[in-house]
């Protein structure tokens, strides 16, 4: 059995232009096909290629919008007949006059990097919210963490506007934060917030919450966000093969409560309506700008204050340090036990007759002992 060729799709600019002519937005074509904006978005970008019914769908739909596009293309106009009146015959110009230059498009407008900083918030910060509340189930967290991703992201602006994937290195960073173990320790994290009304969506929510962080974040990446496996590898900074075996756990666990989602296609639907019957809201992007810029004030005010103390500690220890090392004197105490001094008096008939015998021998010893028999 041979399998048939795949259908030849148009360059990546192509298809862009091709969407954005018909009037569609990635969301619109993204519904149109069965897949979601991100996965819309890498295809036109050329980080990824569609592969298997989602080729031939999107194949089909770029063919018919090219066909759409050609019947809404003008007919050329018919050049005028010519004229049997005798013409003047044309003057020769003057050789002083210039041929007219023809008009160059105008380039492009540069954009500020806080105009390009907004633009990317605005483009993908609602999504990363709803992403982030299936990491997390809580509105306030999942904000917060696209927020303070956003910031880290305008501190390091220069590295991220030259990223191929800017939207996924903003990504992992609030996964990142968002999935801390700190923060438990929040006195915020120990209040529970109300949970979703539907009652599907109460189950479905709970469930995630249930899956392993590791196993928890494949599955929203892949299933949810629609990564190819070896990007979700890269993003979780862990092999293919461990990847898989977590996406393929964590669907189990999933199909094991809820059944009807043991079909990937179905799961990423509910996964989408879930985030999506939420109301999530981010801040304005010069808010969040402007925060990240006071936070980087504040802890680069912070380092020097502390470099100060530290240089001011050690100048005064150096200053009030001994040059020599003095024994410390120990405190007085009472002697206790010892009798009392009196003055020589008289000596007794017994001391004096010591001292007379003493006086008698033989100063360098008593003489040498001999036995004797008695």
């Amino acid at each position: 059995m041979t399998r048939s060729p795949a259908t030849p799709l148009p360059p990546p600019k192509a298809r862009r232009r091709l969407r954005e002519t018909a009037a569609l937005t990635q969301t619109q074509l993204a519904d149109r096909v069965g897949v979601t904006p991100a996965t819309v978005r890498a295809w036109e970008s050329g980080r990824t290629t569609p592969r298997g019914r989602k080729r031939e769908a999107y194949a089909k739909l770029l063919k018919t919008l090219a066909e759409e596009e050609t019947v809404r293309a003008p007919e050329p106009e018919p050049e005028p007949e010519p004229q049997t009146e005798a013409k003047p015959q044309p003057q020769p110009e003057p050789q002083h006059q210039s041929q007219p230059q023809p008009v160059a498009a105008p380039e492009p407008v540069a954009l500020t990097p806080a105009q390009a900083f907004d633009a990317l918030y605005a483009f993908s910060a609602p999504a990363l919210v709803r992403q982030t509340f299936l990491l997390t189930g809580r509105r306030e967290q999942a904000r917060e963490s696209v927020e303070r991703a956003f910031q880290a992201a305008w501190e390091h602006w220069p590295e991220v506007a030259r990223d191929r994937d800017p939207v996924g290195w903003v990504r992992a960073t609030a996964y990142e934060y968002a999935l801390s173990p700190w923060q438990r320790l929040r006195p915020r994290h120990r209040h529970p917030e109300p949970p979703p009304a539907d009652p599907g969506d109460r189950t479905l929510l709970n469930t995630l919450l249930r899956l392993p962080p590791r196993h928890r974040r494949t599955l929203v990446l892949y299933d949810g966000v629609g990564l190819d496996l070896p990007e979700t590898a890269a993003e979780t900074e862990a092999s293919t093969p461990a990847t898989a075996n977590r996406l393929l756990r964590a669907r189990e666990a999933v199909a094991g409560r809820l059944p009807a989602l043991a079909d990937p296609q179905v799961l990423h639907r509910r996964l989408a309506e879930l985030a999506s019957n939420e109301r999530l809201r981010a801040a304005d992007p010069p808010t969040v700008r402007r925060g990240g810029e006071r936070r980087a004030r504040l802890r680069t005010r912070a380092a020097i204050a502390f470099t100060v103390a530290l240089i001011g500690t050690t100048a005064l220890t150096v200053r009030t340090a001994p040059t020599h090392y003095e024994p410390p004197v120990s405190p007085g105490q009472a002697v206790r036990g010892v009798p009392q001094r009196v003055a020589p008096g008289a000596l007794s008939d017994e001391e004096l007759e010591l001292r007379q015998k003493l006086r008698d021998q033989v100063q360098d010893g008593p003489e040498r002992l001999s036995p004797r028999l008695e």
